[in-house]
């Protein structure tokens, strides 16, 4: 099976996220690995600063990297299955003229090799930006000047294993999608997922529209809560960190958090339309009006959104508060950390707004669907 240029550039998504978590790794793992090197070097007073430096690299890389790892497996798999069912049938072709699934699955290794250029974007702008994050974690001369090393282990790890690894994860995801006979293939039969019927009350068919919507694709339920938790939670902690950290650390946590939560949102939001493309296109045709249209396919999601804000103003508070009250618990003259509401406002006003504004960008998409071009697909 082939994968073009065009299906390897639809996965943007990964490759950004692969991108945010190598940057954010190489950073604070390869200051981690200059700060081991070091170690005898620190004086005994400063021994509380050194060890809450090295502290917090092993913190950052294990809760936001491990984050953003599991969310780039996730963004993966969705869009392996999203490539299996748009070519459902050439897929089904192959099986019938003999080709087996491992060697249909080998094909998607190519979504694992563009996660190359992720890898290698987020390692080298690490790279470039490691001298002046050195010079502020030190700005206070607790610790002898040092400047970034290179580790080609490091260089490595961040890399090649993470395009191997996904390389893997894909041509595994493909392997299972493909479990089915090739005349369901070519019936798209995989599409319809046959559940025992349960009973549930009488509702209008706008709000069983809303529910079949949900059901459908509940990867994307969990992609639009995540962009709320990272627009939440990387701004509110970019505004607390005035008294705890630079202010370059602060905007490099905002740009990367403000960036992710926009691309993942437009992502879901345009799959979201792609997925139900031809429901909206009927329920023109009967007499519905584009309000109620745009209401029956987003609106089931605005609830996830704003769970997902609420739950990035938790993670956010609990990781400042982590910070320091364990991670930062030797030094004397820090101050305590408590909630911050005028931020949390703030966030919460700029993502209501975001929010409904690609809202309204898309409800006016769906009233200019072409009928014609919907159908034939």
């Amino acid at each position: 099976m082939v994968i073009s240029i065009k299906d390897i550039f639809k996965i943007f998504g990964v490759i950004l996220v692969c991108f945010c978590a190598v940057f954010i790794c190489s950073i604070f793992v390869n200051y981690a690995l200059d700060l081991k090197d070091i170690e005898n070097l620190v004086a005994e007073g400063s021994r509380a600063f050194y060890n809450a430096q090295m502290n917090t690299s092993k913190a950052v890389c294990g809760i936001s990297g491990l984050c953003l790892i599991l969310t780039s497996v996730v963004l993966l798999c969705f869009y392996v299955g999203l490539y299996i069912e748009n070519h459902s049938k050439e897929l089904g072709i192959l099986k019938a003229l003999g080709y087996s699934r491992m060697k249909i699955s080998k094909g998607f290794f190519s979504y694992g090799l563009s996660i190359l250029l992720g890898t290698s974007l987020g390692y080298g702008g690490a790279s470039i930006i490691m001298p002046k994050i050195y010079e502020i974690q030190n700005e206070d001369g607790y610790l002898p000047d040092f400047s970034p090393s290179f580790h080609p282990v490091l260089c490595v790890c961040m890399i090649v294993i993470p395009a191997i690894f996904f390389g893997i994860v894909a041509i595994v995801y493909c392997y299972k999608k493909l479990g089915i006979s090739s005349m369901d293939l070519l019936k798209e039969r995989h599409r319809v997922k046959i559940k025992r019927a349960k009973r549930v009350k009488d509702c209008s068919f706008i709000i069983a529209l809303k529910k079949s919507v949900l059901r459908q694709k509940k990867s994307l339920v969990f992609f639009i809560a995540f962009a709320a938790f990272c627009f939440s939670a990387m701004i509110q902690m970019a505004a607390g960190m005035n008294e705890y950290a630079s202010t370059t650390m602060a905007a490099m946590i905002l740009i990367i958090g403000v960036t992710l939560a926009y691309v993942i949102l437009f992502i879901a939001v345009a799959s979201i339309i792609r997925g139900n493309g031809k429901s909206v296109i009927m329920m023109k045709t009967i007499g519905y009006e584009n309000s109620v249209c745009s209401s029956a396919i987003f609106g089931g999601y605005r609830k996830w959104a704003y769970l997902g804000f609420c739950l990035g103003t938790g993670y956010q508070y609990a990781i400042m508060k982590f910070m320091t009250t364990i991670v930062f618990k030797d030094i004397s003259d820090l101050a305590e950390y408590s909630f911050k509401v005028v931020p949390m406002l703030i966030s919460l006003g700029v993502f209501v707004v975001s929010y409904e504004f690609i809202m309204c960008i898309y409800r006016n998409k769906i009233a200019k669907m072409p009928i014609k071009e919907v159908m034939s697909e």
